[in-house]
C-alpha cells in the first residue's frame, strides 16, 4: 500500500506565488503520510507566451527546478510536476512533466504529445498551444517504489491508443495533470478518466487546475483518484486543495488476473 495525494491549484503566472501554494500543499499531504504527489500542468507557470519563455529553463538546470528538486528532499516524496516550460537545444518550447524523487533527483520527464489547438465555448475561445509549444515525440515511463508510472498531460486523455502504449509498457498508475477547461471538464473530464482506468487497468491520478485565470480563462478542477475498476476513489471540487487515497497495485494485479485485457489484445497487430 502507497499513500498518493494530488494538488488542486489556481495557478497564475508569477512562480513564487505558486510556489507557496506548493508548499503549503506537500507540507499538509506529507503529514498525512503522502508518498507521491502529483500538481496540475502549469502548476508553477501559468500565463501567456511571453510569460513562459520569461521562466523556461533547460531540462534538470535552474533555479525554479531546484527549488522543487528541494521540495520533494525536505517532504521526503517523489514529486511530478504536471507540466513545466522546458527549453530544448532547438530553442523550442516544451510543456514538460518533471519527476523528482524523494532524495530530489530528476528521474523522469515526458514532453506533450497532444497539443490542445481547439475552440471552446467559453469567454477564452481559441486556444492554441503549438503557438507557445512543440510537441513532444515520445512516451515516457518511470520506475519508482511504488510501480511504473506512465506519464501523460490533459489533452492526451482524449488519446486512448497512448495509454494503451503505457499499459503494454508496465505502467501501474497514470498520471493525468491538466488543465482542462470549465466546459470541456463538466462534459468529459471523469468520463475520460474512468474509461482510461478501465481500459489500462491502471490507477489513474488526477490533479486539475480549478477557477478563474487570466483572459477569461476558467477550469474545471475536480481532481481525482481512480481504481483500475473504474470508480473514484476520492476527489475534490471546484477550489484549490488537496486530497490522497491508498493506492494498492494487488488490486491491479487481481483485475488483470480474472480480465486479462492486455493478452487479449488483437486488433493493434492487425492495422496495417
Amino acid at each position: 500500500m502507497m499513500k498518493a495525494g494530488v494538488i488542486q491549484m489556481t495557478s497564475c503566472a508569477d512562480p513564487a506565488h505558486n510556489m507557496k501554494t506548493l508548499q503549503a500543499s506537500l507540507h499538509q499531504l506529507s503529514d498525512q503520510g503522502v508518498k507521491l504527489v502529483l500538481t496540475p500542468e502549469n502548476a508553477l507557470v501559468f500565463g501567456s507566451k511571453r510569460d513562459y519563455q520569461r521562466h523556461a529553463e533547460r531540462l534538470g538546470h535552474g533555479p525554479l527546478q531546484q527549488q522543487l528538486a528541494e521540495l520533494a528532499h525536505r517532504y521526503d516524496l517523489w514529486l511530478v510536476i504536471g507540466a513545466f516550460p522546458i527549453q530544448n537545444d532547438n530553442g523550442l518550447l516544451s510543456s514538460t512533466s518533471l519527476v523528482f524523487d524523494n532524495a530530489g533527483h530528476l528521474r523522469g520527464s515526458y514532453d506533450k504529445l497532444h497539443l490542445f489547438d481547439v475552440e471552446v465555448a467559453d469567454a477564452h475561445g481559441r486556444y492554441r498551444e503549438s503557438d507557445y509549444f512543440a510537441a513532444g515525440d515520445q512516451l515516457s515511463t518511470v520506475n519508482t517504489p511504488f510501480g511504473c508510472l506512465g506519464l501523460s498531460i490533459c489533452y492526451d486523455l482524449r488519446f486512448a491508443p497512448l495509454y494503451q502504449a503505457l499499459r503494454a509498457q508496465g505502467a501501474d498508475v497514470i498520471t493525468v495533470p491538466a488543465a482542462f477547461t470549465r466546459v470541456t471538464g463538466q462534459a468529459h473530464w471523469e468520463p475520460l478518466l474512468r474509461a482510461r482506468a478501465i481500459e489500462t487497468q491502471c490507477w489513474i491520478i488526477a490533479a486539475g487546475q480549478c477557477g478563474d485565470h487570466s483572459k477569461g480563462r476558467q477550469t474545471w478542477g475536480h481532481s481525482m483518484i481512480i481504481d483500475p475498476w473504474g470508480q473514484v476513489v476520492t476527489s475534490l471540487g471546484t477550489d484549490p486543495g488537496v486530497t490522497w487515497a491508498e493506492l494498492d497495485l494487488s488490486v491491479s494485479e487481481s483485475i488483470r488476473g480474472k480480465m486479462p485485457v492486455l493478452s487479449h489484445t488483437r486488433l493493434q497487430s492487425q492495422l496495417k
